[in-house]
């Protein structure tokens, strides 16, 4: 059985601010094939912009029914799945436990309806690794890795998903870059 992997990550210059530049990745990879997405928004968060990349890659979908992995970096969309936060939102009418509305749930609506259409898992990947780092250890994070996920994946597939995931945020960067105002 093939899987499709998807490889996301969003990011916000200017975070917080009212006038910021957020940008979007993701790499789809299906046996040998690959497609990479990017995109951009002004006044935005990155919140919004890791729940994007992982929208826009469902949306480039052309089936349904298809066993998916998705890696990203963002805390925000990994424990929402992996602890299933959203049943509560859905059950408690989108309010979240301090019973306040639940953050950019416009997006986590449009991702729930998504992600029901095919057999997901999600997985988490740390960020902004520089694997060629000396001063980086690789051992740590890859053991950091495999207690985030499961014993599955080998020190191979720990660098391949971290290479694929500074993929990811490098398509951001672009992204974020071609609507970035250009200094006179």
């Amino acid at each position: 059985m093939k899987i499709l992997r998807i490889y996301t990550d969003g990011a916000c210059s200017g975070n917080q601010n009212e006038e910021n530049i957020g940008g979007w990745g993701a790499v789809l990879e299906y046996g040998d094939s690959k497609k990479e997405l990017k995109g951009s928004m002004l006044n935005t968060t990155n919140n919004r912009m890791e729940l994007t990349a992982v929208i826009e890659a469902f949306k480039a979908l052309n089936r349904e029914n298809l066993t998916i992995e998705v890696f990203s970096d963002s805390s925000y969309v990994m424990n929402c799945f992996r602890e299933k936060w959203y049943e509560s939102w859905e059950k408690n009418g989108w309010k979240n436990s301090q019973k306040k509305d639940v953050e950019n749930q416009d997006l986590w609506k449009e991702l729930l309806q998504l992600v029901r259409k095919h057999s997901v898992t999600f997985y988490r990947v740390k960020g902004h690794v520089n694997l060629n780092s000396k001063t980086l250890d690789l051992d740590k994070l890859y053991q950091k890795f495999l207690e985030w996920n499961t014993s599955k994946f080998s020190y191979e597939d720990f660098k391949y998903v971290t290479t694929m995931n500074n993929r990811a945020d490098e398509l951001c960067n672009i992204a974020m870059d071609e609507i970035r105002p250009s200094e006179c």
